[in-house]
């Protein structure tokens, strides 16, 4: 099927708007609103609606089923990286990048001879999350020290990409399976240019740190990629994009209310232990 040009400029548009427009968030309002914002299945959410919109809005829900075991193949991502992009510069870029696509493709190969439903293909993840979180328990922690003024060539660059990822994915959709659409659409397209800009200014520790804890930050693109399997076929692309972002905000609603809870449950209970060790 031949995609109008209209589409494609819009691809264009929005793929790039997201990463500007979370930039901005984080520079005039606040990081806290953009930190929020950035757990939204974006990257996902626009790979499955133009999937749908340029195939069929069916095809897409079957794709987002695999998508549901396809962030299994996106944590596979992340462990490549952390191994191989240990070196600071290009050459760690480099090294990770290559081992982390080594990795997506090898386990993408595994689950797409796999015929999983939402169930299992849920679980598939929730496992794997399990397991990544277990095998980075000891990555030291690193935060970024701060590089001065924000800078929007660095932004743009990751926008760009980001746009690259979206129409790769979107493309292999007219030749590929529902199974290996879907797996694509697991791609990490706004996390991957985000730690390529990271590493290239900041190093490979604060790198590591992210991919340690994005096992955990993969609620709300489980609850937009089910949400969105159903949706579709009965509600069409719009509603259905409306209802997997209103299930993913309620997600990351009672994440970050649970968060906050948990800090100050521990907070208390390290006031609690100081004040009995002072008498």
């Amino acid at each position: 099927m031949e995609v109008p040009l209209s589409w494609q400029l819009a691809k264009l548009a929005v793929s790039i708007g997201m990463v500007l427009g979370l930039g901005a968030i984080a520079v005039r309002v606040s990081p806290r609103v953009a930190g929020l914002l950035a757990g939204y299945p974006l990257g996902t959410a626009i790979a499955l609606f133009f999937i749908g919109l340029e195939l069929s809005p069916g095809f897409a829900a079957e794709s987002a089923v695999h998508t549901l075991a396809g962030f299994t193949a996106t944590l596979a991502l992340g462990g490549g990286y952390l191994l191989a992009g240990r070196r600071p510069g290009l050459p760690g870029v480099l090294a990770g990048t290559a081992a982390g696509l080594v990795a997506f493709l090898a386990v993408s190969l595994v689950l797409t001879r796999v015929e999983f439903d939402r169930l299992t293909g849920t679980l598939t993840t929730l496992v794997a999350i399990a397991l990544f979180t277990w095998l980075y328990r000891r990555v030291p922690e690193s935060v970024a020290r701060p590089g001065g003024r924000f800078s929007w060539t660095a932004l743009t660059v990751r926008a760009l990409l980001a746009a690259v990822i979206i129409f790769v994915i979107t493309g292999l959709a007219h030749v590929l399976p529902a199974a290996w659409a879907g797996v694509m659409a697991a791609f990490p397209v706004t996390m991957y240019p985000f730690l390529v800009i990271l590493h290239l200014t900041h190093g490979p520790d604060p790198v590591a740190t992210v991919i340690k804890h994005y096992p955990m930050g993969l609620g709300a693109l489980l609850c937009y990629a089910l949400c969105v399997s159903f949706t579709y076929p009965t509600l069409g692309l719009a509603l259905g994009t409306l209802a997997g972002f209103a299930v993913a905000t309620l997600w990351l609603l009672a994440w970050t209310r649970l968060q906050a809870w948990q800090g100050s449950r521990r907070a208390r209970n390290a006031s609690t232990r100081g004040a009995s060790g002072r008498t």
